[in-house]
């Protein structure tokens, strides 16, 4: 029997994300057609008592409402009743590891964690494995992994995880970081980072994390690894497995502040030369079937631009409504999905 539901929205340290907070979360739903029981409808925005919710008409299974609960900005979850009474339906986020994981960390240029898990989220919902989203054991790459937020959810879901970062500071700080946190926990874990050879030369060093989140999940051999290799992004051959990645998710580097590779010329700050250069060899990582998931700066490079290149290296643009919006005066980001072919 369909009921009415209203999902009332996370608050959010950022403010200019928050303030567009409902309109992307209408696009996260829609994104959640392949995985649910049965459509929803009239999904909207709506006011509670002075408080904007996400307002949807359905009939909600309990692995429906697991994947709600999912939802990069799901905070509490109501059935309307008449007289627009609110009846608490229990949310179950996936939450393998406490939440600080997430949010201890601190830096100039991190992206915020809301739109983070929203990008994981668009991105693993328009795979192959989206029926396994909340099961586990996926692998999600981020090829410009920066100090790992993108990695630490994947994390959190209970997936693999594996990053790509040319700069051996930030390798650096996320292995002292996760180091400390697993300690801290006191979770069983392993941390490793050592030099990696490519025709009989070191060509880059590489993290590797073994972790658990229970003793109990390390003695029957439940672990997730994360491997983080130091090495520019498109020159990946031999250093990452060909087919192994489930999900590939980026957040481009926005030409202000972050360079993206190295060239003959230095660190080029341009979305596009980066794209134009590693999306051959990030399909090359996609299993058949999976996902690539990419933000970027529109005052510095097309919607169109970007598309083109995906297209042209075989992958399947996934149609969503816009989801370009506001990061700061210089910023404005916007999102593709596309999709690699099953066969």
């Amino acid at each position: 029997m369909s009921s009415r539901y209203a999902l009332l929205l996370a608050p959010s340290a950022n403010r200019v994300y928050a303030d567009q907070a409902g309109r992307l979360a209408l696009v996260e739903l829609a994104a959640l057609s392949p995985v649910l029981s049965a459509p929803l409808a009239d999904a909207s925005i709506v006011e509670l008592g002075g408080v904007e919710y996400l307002g949807f008409r359905g009939a909600l299974s309990d692995r429906d409402v697991a994947h709600l609960s999912n939802m990069s900005a799901a905070f509490a979850l109501f059935e309307l009743l008449p007289d627009d009474l609110l009846r608490p339906v229990p949310l179950s986020p996936l939450a393998r590891y406490d939440s600080d994981l997430i949010t201890i960390p601190k830096y100039a240029g991190k992206t915020n964690e809301q739109f983070t898990k929203l990008l994981l989220n668009l991105t693993l919902l328009a795979s192959a494995s989206a029926p396994r989203m909340l099961d586990g054991g996926l692998v999600v790459l981020d090829p410009v992994c920066g100090r790992g937020t993108t990695l630490n959810q994947a994390l959190m879901y209970g997936h693999d995880a594996v990053g790509v970062e040319i700069d051996g500071k930030d390798l650096e700080a996320y292995k002292l970081f996760l180091q400390t946190w697993l300690k801290r926990k006191r979770l069983k874990h392993s941390a490793d980072l050592v030099p990696v050879r490519r025709q009989g030369k070191r060509a880059a060093r590489r993290l590797e994390v073994t972790m658990a989140a229970s003793k109990e999940d390390h003695k029957a051999g439940e672990v997730q690894r994360v491997t983080v290799v130091q090495a520019d992004t498109t020159q990946l051959d031999g250093l990452v497995r060909a087919r192994s990645a489930d999900v590939i998710v980026a957040d481009l580097p926005y030409g202000v502040a972050h360079g993206s590779f190295e060239d003959e010329g230095g660190m080029s700050r341009r979305p596009l030369d980066l794209l134009e250069r590693a999306v051959p060899q990030w399909v090359s990582l996609l299993r058949p079937g999976g996902a690539m998931g990419l933000s970027w700066n529109l005052k510095v490079a097309k919607r169109v631009l970007a598309e083109d290149i995906l297209v042209a290296n075989g992958l399947e643009i996934v149609a969503h409504d816009d989801l370009a919006h506001r990061v700061d005066q210089g910023i404005e980001r916007d999102v593709v999905v596309a999709r690699k072919p099953a066969r």
